[in-house]
């Protein structure tokens, strides 16, 4: 027996339908073939594909019964054993649309969240991930116990004081509140962390977009690292951070964190209160855009609303546009504006990567000085933490016993330390970046 006939995909119809919204201004070109390659990550197997326009849902069953009836035909046709629906359903449309069709119905916030608790790994992503998905089903408990809603009196038939209803409800409040307690925990300890962070005076770059714009390739490129990378939505779940690899960078630090989409189920903003608090303490923001996807406008346009909408409109954002090498441009590095935030690289092949680097030290450290200065040795305190930073290229000693030492250092760091009384610049012209305008 082979492995495909042990884990056999289900079979699924896909409902694509457009709502009518004379105030939208603002809508993808291909937002079907985006929900198909989410029903494809999330291991379906889908067999067919509805689409439809429809100027205002119904109550009971989202569609018009002509629709539903088609849908249910195809059901039958294809022996599909679910339906899943991009848009999201009331607790009393997804059990009227099951009864109708005779198979389970999916909507879009249930489908996001099956691909989460499929992605998670780490112990506290998990744990987001199971916060979510129970504070969405608190909703769809309703009559899932029908014939035990109501208690008879009588002797032999009186009931334990609750009904199944009742006690499903009791116990997924229960495991919600023991969730968030440890998460609470959790959430302490980053602060914790953060705090040393801030206390060593180590700066945080945070990579963030839509889903598979290519931010782990250009992290795993920045820091050396091996995170996992694949070309399909959510394929990073788990906030990652790292220091960089680049001399060129100092001690800077970047997160990788998991990809925003369209329509982000709010439960999943709030379960991931941990995660999103990363990027509020960063220093900058790498918005990285998959610049080959013919929908990369509606895509900027949702993580910059998405960013605002988190309260993190204020911290200074790099726009990465990434996968150049696929949007059919000649010398597309010859775009890159590293003074104005833009740059445009390819993460998989390595290119326009020397111009990131200047936009980050610009927006970070207000470019870069590489060159010579001179300590007294009284400063042998400094002299360690220019050494502890990565600062410090070579290191000489005057027939005076003065230090000097070669430094490749952020310029608004060494405007502080010109401050410093036995610090001197012995040589100012080895700017390697001109400071920001």
């Amino acid at each position: 027996m082979t492995y495909s006939h042990i884990f056999k995909k289900p079979k699924a119809i896909i409902v694509h339908i457009e709502i009518f919204d004379f105030n939208k201004t603002n809508s993808p070109l291909n937002g079907a073939n985006e929900f198909k390659e989410l029903a494809v990550s999330s291991g379906a197997n889908v067999v067919a594909e509805i689409t439809g326009k429809l100027s205002k849902p119904t109550a009971n069953l989202f569609l018009k019964k002509g629709k539903v009836e088609e849908i249910k035909e195809m059901v039958v046709d294809s022996c599909s054993e679910i339906v899943i629906f991009n848009h999201d359903l009331s607790p009393s449309q997804e059990r009227n649309l099951e009864e109708f069709f005779g198979v389970r119905v999916l909507d879009r916030t249930g489908l996001i969240l099956d691909i989460f608790a499929s992605r998670a790994s780490s112990h506290v992503g998990k744990l987001q991930v199971e916060l979510a998905q129970l504070t969405h089903l608190s909703t769809r408990l309703v009559r899932g116990w029908s014939h035990l809603e109501r208690q008879k009196g009588g002797i032999g038939l009186r009931g334990p004081g609750e009904t199944q209803l009742e006690t499903d409800r009791r116990l997924v409040g229960h495991r919600i509140r023991t969730i968030k307690k440890r998460l609470q925990k959790t959430h302490k300890q980053k602060e914790v962390n953060r705090y040393s962070r801030k206390k060593s005076r180590n700066k945080l770059a945070a990579l963030v977009g839509y889903t598979n714009a290519g931010k782990t390739t250009l992290f795993n490129s920045i820091t050396q690292d091996f995170q996992y990378t694949a070309d399909k939505p959510f394929a990073t779940l788990d906030s990652v951070t790292r220091r960089n690899a680049i001399p060129e960078l100092g001690s800077l630090l970047f997160s990788d964190t998991v990809g925003f989409i369209s329509n982000l189920p709010t439960k999943l903003v709030e379960s991931f209160k941990a995660t999103l608090d990363e990027l509020r303490s960063a220093d900058l923001l790498i918005h990285v855009v998959d610049i080959s996807d013919e929908d990369f406008r509606f895509k900027i346009d949702k993580v910059i609303e998405l960013l605002d909408e988190l309260g993190l409109s204020q911290i200074p954002v790099l726009r990465v546009n990434n996968k150049s090498d696929k949007a059919n441009i000649g010398d597309y590095k010859s775009f890159s504006k590293p003074k104005h935030g833009e740059v445009w690289i390819s993460a998989q092949n390595k290119e326009g990567i020397d111009e990131l680097i200047e936009s980050i030290n610009i927006l970070m450290n207000g470019g870069i000085y590489k060159g010579w200065v001179e300590l007294d040795p009284a400063l042998g305190g400094l002299r360690s933490k220019l050494y502890s930073s990565g600062s410090v290229i070579q290191e000489t000693t005057t027939e005076l016993g003065l230090l000097q030492l070669q430094l490749q250092i952020g310029n608004d760091e060494l405007s502080k330390l010109k401050l410093i009384e036995g610090f001197e610049v012995i040589n100012d012209k080895k700017i390697i970046i001109k400071e920001a305008v």
